[in-house]
């Protein structure tokens, strides 16, 4: 959003002009004894920052770096004195990423994520949080995805924001960064990889949905009795008889109940509709009538009839004939029964050609359609209908499917629609046109599953895979054979000198000689050659030294000699006798030499090269359901009562009663009724002693 985005502008501007004029020249003076920066944010900027920031669930930091190789510096600091309320780091001395934060109790931590950014190279970061939920991209790529305790942002007004430090002394980045962000959205990444996905829903959205429902479990609970009462109302209906209905044109019918739809008799049959055309016997008709249609009948009844031309018509009957100077005149039928007589009366002269007729009003009904003809008009059945009577007034649909009065070619299913047919191709085949199909060749059009070191083959409905030769797998995942070397019989006395190892390479294997008189003892390693006797460096840690002896490869740490003017300062930090790589302790009272470690804070710091990077305490894995960490320990312990733990595996489904007998979810909470300060919570079933609330610091102050 544009006031979000907004939200980092003064700051921005304040990186583009400071970040390459401080940082870019603090690597110039790096080793100048006294050398030192301040890059924050002003008081302002700052104040708009955490009015943006203050209680959101949903923000994303994102920054593009290019950090010096094996620098351990702060990208993003949001701390007050030793608090840090959001921050995040990255270390290239142990190739982590790490975000700091407090949790909603207060409680300072470290979400470690192991991947390496100091390495010279530009690169795009992004860390999004929602609720408990976080996502680390680098490059637009997801790299890890973790379920963490809520990180809170009620932070207070005095805090600072600090760019490429912790504050004046700790932490600096070297390197180069720019487009230092804060968005405070859901799925902040968008912005700066607009081309990943994002149609899922936040972790967020999950906890609105949860709140939601606990809010509606109140609800449900207020209303009980209300739906007891209506269950024992609705327990008297379980004598009646339920019926299945039919729904017609708008019209509800009942089980077995029959009606007349047009020229069909239908009934209603276990809510389904059958319907069937009306047989209608020849009437016998007495002299004088003839059978005829009538307006809203479907058979034939008896009419009286006129004679004209020696033929006879019942009353409403037209007929057009041409007088002695070629006028077109048009008799109807009109019958009088004044003293059992009957007459055949002119009615008028037919109109000029292409009158409208059927605009006059005609008897033609559903499926029909009323078509104009020189003397009058007449019904015509729509195409895909038949007739259900000979004036076809009334018509049918036509089952094209059922009556094989289709097109539909191989491959293909019939099926029946209102005055026609579709054609519905088989599962594994294209269309060609409106009545046929093909074999989809998914190998062809690439719509296959098949690894890219597999071949496709082409079958009817389908595809299958195979790998490729030099390759294993099941064809939709292929990985590189490997092969092992065995022995068999020689007839040679001296064979064993000739015997070679077999290495294992991408899609194939290479042989090597491993010792002998006949064979050269090379190695390999990273699929590369190394000569026997060969010593290197290994590329990802300069630190250790490889070897390769006798065809095996043999790789140990790098052995420090602090009497050797020549040694590597990195790898062997505690020879550097230089001042400017010392490291002040936190507290600003201590000094410590390169190499030293020691712990602060429940952290893990060590001083390389002027530089102090810090950690989190490893500790042992607690299999437990709740746990606390005791005040001056560091790591977590179990105990057996959930309201003395700190964090507590939650289950939904074990819920607490609460004094108005409303059921409450695990890990919810609740002002107790009739008190202000009291809030009660739920642990896995268990109501906990009421926690005083902050707001009695507020009434203390009011006294």
């Amino acid at each position: 959003r544009e006031s979000d985005l907004g939200l980092f502008c003064s700051f921005r501007n304040l990186v583009k002009m400071l970040i390459f004029a401080n940082i870019m020249c603090f690597l110039c003076s790096a080793f100048i004894p006294g050398s030192s920066r301040e890059v924050r944010a002003s008081a302002e900027v700052s104040a708009q920052m955490l009015k943006k920031l203050k209680g959101k669930n949903e923000f994303t930091v994102l920054a593009t770096v290019k950090q010096d190789r094996l620098n351990s510096g702060v990208i993003l600091s949001v701390h007050q004195s030793d608090h840090r309320f959001l921050e995040l780091e990255s270390s290239g001395q142990r190739s982590e990423v790490r975000l700091h934060y407090r949790t909603k109790n207060q409680k300072d931590h470290t979400e470690v994520f192991p991947y390496s950014l100091a390495d010279d190279q530009w690169h795009k970061i992004s860390v999004a949080v929602s609720a408990s939920h976080v996502i680390l991209h680098v490059d637009c790529n997801r790299i890890y995805e973790r379920v963490v305790e809520a990180p809170s942002m009620d932070i207070p007004e005095d805090t600072s924001f600090w760019l490429g430090q912790r504050n004046a002394a700790h932490g600096f980045f070297k390197g180069v960064m720019q487009d230092v962000e804060v968005l405070v959205m859901p799925q902040g990444y968008i912005s700066q990889c607009p081309d990943l996905n994002r149609t899922c829903p936040t972790c967020n959205d999950f906890h609105g949905l949860v709140q939601k429902i606990m809010e509606l479990q109140d609800i449900l609970a207020k209303t009980s009795s209300k739906l007891s009462r209506a269950e024992e109302k609705m327990n008297g209906l379980d004598g009646c008889y339920c019926e299945r209905t039919c729904s017609v044109k708008g019209v509800i019918y009942r089980e077995d109940e029959g009606w007349t739809d047009g020229c069909k008799n239908c009934t209603c049959t276990n809510g389904t509709v059958h319907c069937e055309a009306i047989s209608c016997p020849p009437p016998q008709c007495p002299a004088g009538t003839a059978p005829a249609y009538i307006k809203g009948a479907c058979c034939k009844e008896c009419q009286p009839v006129c004679l004209f031309g020696g033929r006879e018509l019942v009353e409403g009957d037209q007929r057009a004939v041409r007088d002695s100077s070629g006028r077109c005149l048009l008799f109807e039928c009109r019958v009088s029964n004044k003293k059992e007589m009957r007459s055949l009366n002119l009615f008028f002269s037919v109109p000029p050609a292409g009158h409208d007729f059927c605009s006059e009003g005609h008897g033609c009904l559903e499926h029909s359609d009323c078509v104009n003809l020189e003397a009058g008009d007449c019904c015509v059945c729509k195409d895909g209908f038949r007739p259900l009577r000979d004036d076809n007034a009334y018509c049918d649909d036509i089952d094209e499917c059922a009556e094989g009065k289709h097109y539909c070619r191989e491959n293909t299913m019939c099926v029946n629609t209102p005055g026609s047919f579709m054609c519905i191709c088989h599962t594994g085949y294209i269309r060609i046109d409106d009545y046929s199909c093909t074999e989809h060749d998914e190998c062809l059009s690439g719509l296959h599953n098949c690894d890219e070191n597999a071949l496709c083959f082409n079958m009817v409905g389908g595809h299958s895979c195979s790998c490729k030769p030099g390759y294993t797998g099941n064809g939709t995942v292929c990985k590189g054979k490997t092969l092992k070397f065995t022995s068999s019989p020689s007839p040679f006395p001296n064979a064993q000198m000739f015997l070679s190892m077999c290495f294992n390479l991408e899609g194939g294997y290479d042989c090597r000689c491993p010792h002998g008189h006949n064979c050269t003892g090379d190695c390999i390693h990273d699929n590369k050659v190394k000569h026997s006797g060969q010593i290197w460096v290994l590329d990802n840690d300069r630190c250790s030294v490889c070897s390769c002896q006798a065809g095996q490869v043999m790789c140990r740490r790098m052995v420090c000699d602090c009497d050797n003017p020549n040694a590597d300062l990195f790898c062997c930090p505690e020879c550097d006798p230089r001042l400017s790589s010392q490291c002040l302790h936190q507290n600003g009272l201590l000094t410590y030499g390169s190499g030293d470690t020691w712990v602060e804070n429940c952290q893990q710091c060590q001083c390389l090269q002027g530089q102090v990077d810090c950690w989190p305490l490893p500790c042992p894995p607690v299999d437990c359901e709740f746990t606390v960490v005791p005040e001056g320990e560091c790591c977590p312990r179990c105990v057996t009562d959930p309201c003395q733990a700190d964090t507590i595996r939650n289950d939904i489904t074990k819920t607490c009663t609460d004094e108005h007998n409303i059921s409450r979810f695990s890990g919810s909470s609740w002002i107790k009724h009739g008190t202000e300060c009291t809030l009660c919570q739920c642990k896995r079933g268990n109501i906990c002693q009421p926690l005083i609330w902050q707001c009695l610091t507020h009434l203390k102050r009011q006294v």
